[in-house]
């Protein structure tokens, strides 16, 4: 007999938060019949309540609603019945930069308490702060359930357990690749679809010859590690050689673990559940790999072995869990939380757009950002049109209906969003805007169009310090875009992820115009993530007086590292190739650009940090930096301090610089 599910399946997670708005999302076994209650931080007498019922709460599976709350505080002084309860001072806008506390009751019990080690050591209830300042921020990306590492996310909420809640971040960015859909290990999809199961996720309709119902992918219809030959193929992308000796076609998704690439709308719901929430878990044991059948010896060894990872992200998962109740949360999608090149180039595109089974993945994966992601960023920039199209799809998943989803999320350029602190912080989307190659189907695009470039330079304009969240860095390592470059020429972009910014000429021209517009902000800082290793710099525009400074402060990943010895080879070659006096630098789009490499204070001789992490940054008034450092996934603190700074013994002479190019 299977163990009775629990209420909260996931969360709740603390969203947007500012002085007119709070954001709890969920995902509940049943519907939330119950009221949101907010405190002071040492009251147990609340000065705001409102109903769930009243929120939207959509229903996904038999034992499944997803509960968007967006409470407002327009109903501070609507709540009658408990007017004696509410502070008249607290009447108008809710408290910012004090601490406070939530509950969640359902007639009078508090459902937070059914919760396992949802507080932090001496709460009442969990507690969080609306800031009106962006000065403490907590960052990363990159989140892998299955790879060798430890999860910082962990580290973070161990080191917060014995901080006082005004040291804890003012809020935490997750850049992209919050979850892997491409690449899912046999034991996380044999959980995946015990959830489906579990939950009664509803069904859905697929346009394809192969499959018709996504109940197909069942395991004893579809076997572990047995997808990549049941993904579409295409010929659109053959070169001339290709086209003449009648190649066959090829994988349009173009990662190299689609063993068990994530395809229906409920396969990606059910993994959102799984790297965020112990809950499921609890319900799901995961079998030996001698219990499975049809494995083959090879993927015996490989189950075992990614079992025995997935088991350790597991372990993790009720922190996790907490962090997110007590932080405020925003987050941004990047190519894995979709499927990998997402959008990279145009013959990419032209492929997906040609293949409705294609098409029908990426719509569900982008359904279930939504869902999971991108509803929380931003609630006001969901009309009711969009609601109305989604919705139709969830109550019948149809291809009808998931094309109206399609033609909706193909036309949606809302992705991006800001947050009214000081200084303000910008988030952009750099995966679905896409300035797309002229000249060739397998040129990169830009990360950014003309138009949402000229958004995001409205976005900055005239503020004194801005913080820019790019999920790929603005100012990467030269050796690393060099070589990419190269690949490209050889047209094959989709090789080495040929994905940064000045991978175009558009786009990188565009964007470091924005950087020498004379009302630009003093200020930047650009917090990124994407490449699986962390680093900063300290930019300035060479030939200008007044020249705005720039941060480029890189953390990833959060579960994940880049491989070794390659990072390290990298690093090399872009010491010896790319030091200030080198000719190459004149070839290089940055040439404008002074850049300083913080090294960091670990001991080691390289600026690349290749563990995982989740980056700290401190900002002073003004917006400029304080503090630039990493807390590891096994507890250690890193700071890359200014090459000034630094001692003189890791100091190093101009020929073999790694301070400025």
């Amino acid at each position: 007999m299977s163990m009775p599910l629990p209420l909260f399946l996931a969360g709740p997670i603390l969203r947007r938060t500012t002085k007119t708005e709070i954001c709890v999302w969920a995902v509940t076994s049943s519907p939330l019949n119950a009221d949101f209650l907010l405190y002071e931080k040492d009251s147990d007498i609340p000065f705001f309540r409102a109903s769930f019922k009243s929120q939207k709460q959509i229903q996904l599976g038999t034992q499944c609603f997803v509960v968007f709350a967006h409470f407002s505080n327009a109903q501070l002084s609507q709540h009658s019945s408990h007017r004696d309860e509410i502070a008249d001072k607290n009447i108008g806008y809710f408290e910012t930069d004090t601490p406070l506390a939530y509950d969640i009751l359902s007639q009078e019990h508090s459902l937070l308490t059914d919760i396992d080690g949802l507080l932090y050591d001496g709460e009442k209830r969990p507690s969080f702060i609306i800031s009106s300042r962006a000065e403490n921020l907590a960052h990363g990306s990159c989140r892998h359930p299955h790879h060798h590492c430890d999860d910082a996310l962990v580290a973070l909420d161990t080191k917060y357990d014995a901080l006082a809640i005004d040291e804890r971040a003012d809020m935490l960015i997750m850049g992209g690749d919050q979850i892997y859909a491409d690449d899912v290990c046999g034991p996380m999809m044999f959980a995946i679809r015990q959830a489906i199961t579990r939950l009664g996720l509803y069904d859905q309709e697929i346009d394809d010859e192969t499959i018709t119902h996504c109940s197909q992918l069942a395991l004893n219809l579809t076997p572990l590690y047995g997808r990549s030959d049941t993904l579409p193929k295409t010929t659109i992308n053959h070169g001339l050689i290709k086209r003449l000796l009648k190649a066959g076609p090829e994988p349009i998704f173009s990662s190299r673990t689609t063993d068990n690439h994530l395809i229906s709308f409920n396969e990606f719901i059910a993994m959102y559940l799984l790297v965020w929430s112990p809950s499921l878990w609890a319900t799901i044991p995961l079998p030996e790999a001698n219990a499975i059948a049809g494995l083959s010896d090879e993927n015996k060894a490989r189950w075992t072995s990614e079992k025995n990872e997935l088991t350790h992200f597991c372990a993790g998962l009720k922190q996790v869990r907490r962090l997110f109740a007590h932080i405020p949360t925003y987050m941004i999608f990047d190519d894995h939380d979709i499927t990998d090149d997402f959008n990279l180039t145009v013959g990419w595109e032209r492929a997906v757009y040609d293949s409705p089974f294609a098409q029908s993945i990426i719509t569900n994966g982008m359904l279930g950002y939504f869902f999971c992601q991108g509803w929380g960023n931003d609630p006001d920039a969901f009309d009711d049109n969009f609601w109305r199209t989604i919705t139709r799809f969830v109550a019948e998943p149809t291809p009808s209906t998931l094309n109206d989803a399609t033609q909706l999320i193909h036309h949606f350029e809302r992705w991006h969003y800001t947050l009214p602190t000081t200084p303000k912080v910008v988030v952009i989307d750099t995966r679905t805007r896409r300035w797309r190659s002229e000249s060739s189907n397998n040129k990169p695009s830009g990360l950014m169009d003309w138009e949402s470039l000229m958004d995001f330079q409205q976005d900055v304009i005239n503020a004194n310090a801005v913080v820019v969240v790019s999920p790929a860095p603005m100012f990467g390592v030269k050796f690393i875009e060099t070589l990419q470059r190269i690949v490209t020429m050889c047209g094959q972009p989709l090789a080495t992820d040929s994905e940064n910014w000045m991978a175009h000429p558009g786009s990188a021209n565009a964007l470091l115009n924005i950087f020498k517009h004379p009302k630009t902000p003093k200020n930047f800082v650009i917090l990124s993530g994407d490449v699986h290793y962390s680093f900063a710099y300290d930019i300035r525009l060479r030939f200008r007086k007044g020249s705005p400074r720039i941060w480029q402060i890189t953390c990833s990943g959060f579960r994940n590292t880049f491989p070794e010895p390659y990072l390290s080879i990298f690093e090399w070659f872009d010491r010896k190739l790319f030091w200030p006096g080198s000719p190459l630098n004149v070839f290089t789009r940055r040439k404008r650009m002074r850049i300083e490499r913080r090294r960091p204070d670990n001991g080691c001789s390289r600026y690349l940090v290749n563990k995982s992490a989740v980056g700290e940054v401190l900002l002073n008034p003004d917006g400029s930096p304080a503090k630039i450092g990493l807390l590891t996934g096994t507890g250690e603190q890193v700071a890359f301090t200014p090459c000034e700074e630094m001692p003189s013994k890791t100091y190093v002479s101009t020929s073999d610089s790694v301070t400025r190019d």
